[in-house]
């Protein structure tokens, strides 16, 4: 998509969703519901219409029923602060959301102000709760601290000369995410060959990947989305370039396959174990398949996040800010992805990494 049509599609950034139609409690997701990482966006939007279909039926929250407004941030940090804005005049008490760091970290602030608590299923950069302007952020997914210490130490251990290249696209979350990963390597008494930004969005990476050809890498590590590593992965290959590919969660979508075909398979990326697999998610997974839908990626953990928000509004007997919030500060969820305690912070107390590994059109997790 253009930059113009992007701009024109941000005019229309707010879509409502509506389950059912005379709901009392408004609550929102928000995400990239179009542009390049749309499908993550809507990974996010299937979890809360069916997390929200699924809590209505079972009679709402406090005896009221929810209504569910659907936010389109486009993974622009200026637009993310217009659809937060957008929510405040809406009523909205609560936003599952938002996907990128780069957009969750502005528009948490808007959501401080405003008394509107926020949950990410998604945002990993350290900085979204660790300077949160509020005590209402939170988030049910791990951080980049973490996935980039497991991810570095296991390419210090394989590539202990240090034929690695680490990219990095310059968002909050790719450039976090390869900037941990680099220090764990270095911890780990291995320095990366290569550390380099790249653009995101452009068709034509041939140089960059001229010069990883130049360098003798053996391993490439991406921070960033899984268009521009699918990209990136299929130009490697056309120019001979046959180095381990390795990244983060921002590959756990089938478009990734699309992208690459066969060329994806091997490729490696640390993300939490397969919530799909959990017996807690056992209920909501065959519902998802009913639809003929794969709640992959981040969709459970959307699930989950507005699970929480509605057992803390449960406990509190409102959904008032600050009731709420003291309720997720104490309590532990029963979700989809398991139990969930937040710590002072807003994490979640336990959030592990594993390998996965592409194979043919699928990614399953690897035994190590």
């Amino acid at each position: 998509m253009s930059k113009k049509m992007l701009s024109g599609v941000a005019l229309g950034a707010l879509m409502a969703f509506s389950v059912p139609a005379q709901a009392e409690i408004v609550i929102a997701v928000a995400g990239p519901m179009t542009g390049q990482y749309a499908s993550f966006g809507e990974q996010m939007r299937n979890g809360a219409v069916l997390a929200v279909e699924q809590i209505n039926a079972a009679g709402g929250v406090n005896g009221e029923m929810l209504r569910l407004v659907v936010g389109d941030d486009a993974c622009d940090p200026r637009q993310a602060v217009n659809v937060a804005n957008q929510f405040a005049g809406q009523g909205v008490v609560f936003v599952a959301g938002h996907f990128c760091s780069g957009s969750s970290i502005p528009a948490s602030a808007v959501y401080a102000e405003e008394g509107i608590i926020q949950i990410s299923p998604a945002s990993t950069n350290p900085a979204f709760t660790d300077n949160r302007p509020g005590p209402g952020i939170f988030r049910v997914c791990g951080r980049d601290d973490k996935q980039g210490t497991f991810a570095g130490a296991w390419l210090a251990e394989n590539f202990p000369e240090g034929d690695v290249a680490i990219l990095h696209d310059r968002t909050a979350y790719g450039q976090g995410l390869a900037e941990e990963t680099r220090r764990a390597m270095v911890d780990n008494g291995v320095e990366p060959r290569l550390f380099e930004a790249f653009t995101p969005g452009e068709r034509d990476y041939s140089a960059l990947v001229s010069r990883l050809n130049a360098e003798g890498v053996g391993a490439v590590y991406i921070g960033g989305y899984h268009t521009e590593a699918g990209l990136i992965l299929r130009q490697m290959r056309e120019q001979g370039l046959q180095a381990q590919l390795v990244s983060g969660d921002a590959l756990v979508t089938d478009e990734f396959w699309s992208i690459t075909g066969d060329l994806g398979n091997g490729v490696m990326m640390t993300f939490a174990p397969d919530p799909r697999k959990k017996p807690e998610a056992a209920e909501a997974v065959a519902a998802f398949e009913a639809q003929n839908i794969n709640p992959e990626g981040y969709t459970l953990y959307t699930f989950a996040a507005i699970q929480a928000w509605v057992q803390a509004a449960e406990a509190a007997g409102s959904v008032e800010h600050d009731a709420v919030v003291e309720q997720l500060n104490s309590l532990t969820f029963n979700t989809v992805l398991g139990e969930i305690a937040f710590d002072d912070v807003g994490d979640p107390v336990a959030a592990e990494y594993v390998w996965f590994v592409w194979q043919d059109g699928t990614y399953a997790e690897m035994e190590m």
